[in-house]
């Protein structure tokens, strides 16, 4: 399998962690979104949404981290939920994710980080990261008292929701503030296979550092 990505990508690593932890063979191939690589003709020809993550698998090209997440869940046989209550508990917390979690998570990131500071919506940013706040009291409240999202082990429901929590650049979200998430990162984490999405896909603020003279 192939995954389109860049290692700032949080729904790209969302992906990226579930290929390694199911241990299914793939290769990362490198999209260079600070360069427009997204908006070119020929990334539109894969992927007309203009977006990461594209994952190719024998024939089928497959886009939106949640779709994929679901397609590599039913492929390994695991973490997807063990039965079907469960397999529609994960879904409801893809789309929460989708919704509620990530989608303030990687805005209030990228706007906070990756835009040149003059042009930072700073009210922008920080309703983003209020909207973020209320969805962590709901997900450390929901953690509290047991070890994973869904049903007794992991699930793509957790990878889901991490997706954006293991990056290091300041965006509003601070682990020690929200205990019960940062005991399930520690888990997520502690998983055979996990890896910082730095280490885990091509790409990352310090390779755009331009050397100083």
């Amino acid at each position: 399998m192939r995954l389109h990505c860049f290692g700032e990508s949080g729904n790209a690593y969302k992906v990226a962690l579930t290929l390694e932890l199911a241990g299914f063979d793939w290769q990362p191939v490198w999209v260079d979104f600070f360069a427009g690589a997204t908006r070119s003709a020929g990334f539109r020809a894969l992927n007309p949404m203009g977006e990461v993550p594209v994952l190719e698998d024998a024939g089928l090209v497959l886009t939106q981290s949640g779709l994929i997440l679901r397609h590599l869940a039913r492929k390994a046989g695991r973490f997807g939920g063990c039965d079907a209550q469960e397999e529609e508990e994960v879904l409801r917390w893809l789309f929460w994710d989708a919704h509620k979690f990530s989608a303030n998570a990687g805005s209030a990131r990228f706007l906070a980080n990756f835009l040149p500071p003059e042009k930072r919506p700073e009210p922008v940013i920080a309703f983003q990261q209020a909207r973020l706040r209320d969805a962590c009291k709901l997900l450390d409240a929901h953690l509290d008292g047991r070890d994973w999202i869904v049903g007794a082990g992991p699930s793509i429901a957790d990878f889901a929701c991490c997706g954006y929590l293991y990056y290091p650049e300041p965006f509003g979200f601070i682990r020690a503030d929200w205990p019960a998430i940062d005991r399930w990162l520690d888990r997520i984490a502690a998983l055979p296979g996990w890896k910082h999405p730095y280490d885990l896909m091509p790409g990352s603020p310090a390779d755009r550092v331009q050397p100083t003279s």
